[in-house]
């Protein structure tokens, strides 16, 4: 469960021997926990984005001195010795919430920019695309500009452990991409990578935006609560190779993009349906994330059937494709739903360990919830 540190001291990971301190000073004298030439573009762009309503890590404000100097802590746990991972995305706190957001930098006018705003606009709680908050010209460069979108974690870390988070996310994307359809989107990248989740209910002491696993001073270790029972919203996200129809115009697309390099039909030179792609592309997600990958996933082979058939005229639609699953979700037990996520192959007696450590930690969070 996540814990509060403020009243912590330093784990012994994160103090050095005095050699050690002598060291990373001479290499901070150096320039070697500087920031890097990606981050100076956010850094540039601080002091606009505070009065804009969005305060950046203390590592990119203006006067930045590291604060391991002077002390015998590790730079590696100080909070901001963090680099930043995606160049074009910055997390950032809105002031008026306290809450985190994530600021992206884009070219303007484009494709990806008006279709993220305009599924944005649809109060549809079967609407999973990643909401945008705000819209800010860029203060240095007119052709670009800064969305402001909620903070999201990846949507498989913490990696799914119950049949109940496989059936939630499955209903999730399935409606997501249902209504992106509806609305004559096709997202054509459908793939981990970009279905994340907002996942503040399992860290309620929050986690550090780029070093997931520790908690926000990004020194101590954090441990998540369990999905089950919990409220967990999944979220597409972007649409750098979406396309959007007119309604009456017949959907074709040319071209081998996307990260799913198994659907058959991509090609340079022959025309092919993108909303189709999206169907192989979410089945072979499906496929490989959990029928592969866990025992018990036998409900999941007719929905997949139809989702990745070869020819994609004898693919189901997504509005199909969401009445078959809400019947096979009928047809579930719901008391299998807390049943632990066995891999395949794996032995009897770790299964058996397994299981009973997993009925523990369930009972173990069902009392925590009971008492507070």
């Amino acid at each position: 469960m996540s814990t509060n540190p403020a009243a912590k001291k330093p784990p012994r990971y994160a103090v050095l021997s005095d050699a050690a301190v002598e060291r990373h000073a001479r290499m901070t004298a150096e320039g070697v926990y500087n920031l890097a030439p990606f981050e100076v573009f956010w850094q540039q762009r601080q002091r606009y984005l505070e009065e804009a309503g969005y305060l950046l890590r203390p590592r990119y404000r203006p006067n930045w001195r590291p604060s391991w100097i002077g002390t015998n802590l590790s730079p590696r746990y100080c909070e901001d010795s963090i680099l930043l991972m995606d160049y074009q995305v910055m997390d950032a706190t809105c002031i008026a919430t306290n809450e985190l957001v994530a600021i992206k930098t884009f070219a303007r006018d484009t494709e990806e920019l008006q279709i993220a705003q305009f599924l944005s606009t649809f109060k549809d709680p079967m609407n999973h695309c990643v909401p945008v908050h705000q819209m800010l010209p860029d203060p240095f460069d007119h052709e670009k500009a800064l969305m402001v979108m909620p903070y999201l974690r990846p949507c498989n870390n913490p990696d799914w452990s119950t049949l109940g988070d496989v059936v939630d996310f499955i209903t999730q994307t399935l409606e997501g991409l249902t209504f992106m359809h509806r609305h004559r989107v096709a997202h054509c990248d459908i793939s981990i990578p970009n279905i994340m989740m907002d996942a503040k209910t399992l860290y309620p002491d929050g986690h550090h935006p780029v070093r997931l696993n520790f908690a926000p001073d990004g020194m101590y270790h954090v441990t998540p609560l369990p999905r089950a029972g919990r409220s967990i919203r999944y979220f597409y996200i972007d649409f750098g190779l979406a396309l959007q129809f007119q309604p009456g115009v017949t959907p074709t697309a040319l071209g081998r993009v996307g990260r799913d390099r198994e659907v058959p039909e991509l090609s340079n030179t022959v025309p092919y349906d993108p909303f189709k792609v999206d169907i192989f592309a979410l089945g072979n997600l499906y496929s490989h994330e959990f029928e592969k990958k866990y025992d018990s996933m036998e409900f999941l082979i007719p929905l997949i059937e139809v989702m990745t058939r070869r020819d994609p005229v004898q693919r189901a639609d997504a509005e199909q494709l969401l009445i078959k699953w809400e019947e096979i979700r009928r047809d579930l037990n719901q008391s299998s739903f807390r049943w632990r996520l066995a891999p395949k192959g794996e032995p009897a007696i770790e299964r058996v360990l397994n299981d009973t450590v997993a009925v523990a930690w369930h009972g173990i969070n069902q009392l925590k919830s009971l008492v507070g």
